[in-house]
């Protein structure tokens, strides 16, 4: 068994205030450990200076819960079961998470409040398989899991309505939050095909809503 307990480091885009832009806690004011993106500017920390930060920030400002994010999550297990398990936390921890590494994620489960797998629509049927064993494994593991739905301008009716479907197998517990794609030019309307579509998913499984994503630069993921 690998040990977990190690000292590592990973390259962060920041650890920053702001607004969940998605899912069950949008619109929550949070601070975001960010992992960097191939283009982003990077920093480098290991678990013990994050701890610290996070420490800092929260003795400043008044945060709802923090929200762990950004590129490959799950592919720095390590580093973050190193800084959640010296962390003592005063606020909710979230992992919000793409969802392709769903064996990664059990480590990190005692320390998180809430699971978010978030799919934005258009990836390959492999995407999105994974997504739902990741949704299994927090389901499996008791805690609160959200499926966050992000639809594309072409994305069909039934695609969404099947992904309703598959994660009620898996889970009937899951917070399942659509986001309707948005026309930029128009971003606070919408097509009543919405409604409809609300509508037939709310059928099928019992927790699901329709919010607007929270827009750059309000809004942070």
């Amino acid at each position: 068994m690998r040990d977990l307990s190690m000292v590592v480091g990973a390259a962060l885009s920041g650890v920053a205030a702001g607004v969940q832009s998605l899912g069950p806690w949008a619109g929550r004011r949070q601070l975001f450990v960010r992992f960097a993106g191939e283009a982003e500017t990077a920093r480098m920390y290991i678990a013990t200076a994050l701890v610290r930060e996070l420490a800092r920030q929260q003795s400043h400002s008044t945060f709802h819960s923090i929200v762990i994010g950004g590129r490959d999550v799950l592919g720095n297990v390590p580093f973050l079961f190193a800084a959640l398990s010296q962390l003592t936390p005063t606020i909710p921890v979230m992992l919000d998470t793409d969802g392709q590494r769903p064996a990664e994620l059990v480590a990190l489960l005692p320390f998180l409040a809430l699971t978010q797998v978030t799919v934005e629509l258009g990836a390959g049927d492999a995407s999105v398989d994974n997504a739902m064993r990741t949704v299994g494994v927090a389901a499996e593991a008791g805690g609160p899991h959200a499926l966050v739905i992000v639809a594309q301008s072409d994305t069909p009716d039934s695609q969404i309505l099947r992904l309703v479907q598959d994660v009620h197998r898996t889970s009937a517990l899951t917070q399942v939050v659509l986001h309707p794609f948005q026309d930029a030019e128009m971003p606070g309307a919408l097509d009543r095909r919405w409604a409809t579509v609300l509508e037939l998913a709310t059928a099928t499984h019992g927790d699901v809503r329709l919010c607007l994503r929270i827009p750059p630069p309000t809004g942070l993921r």
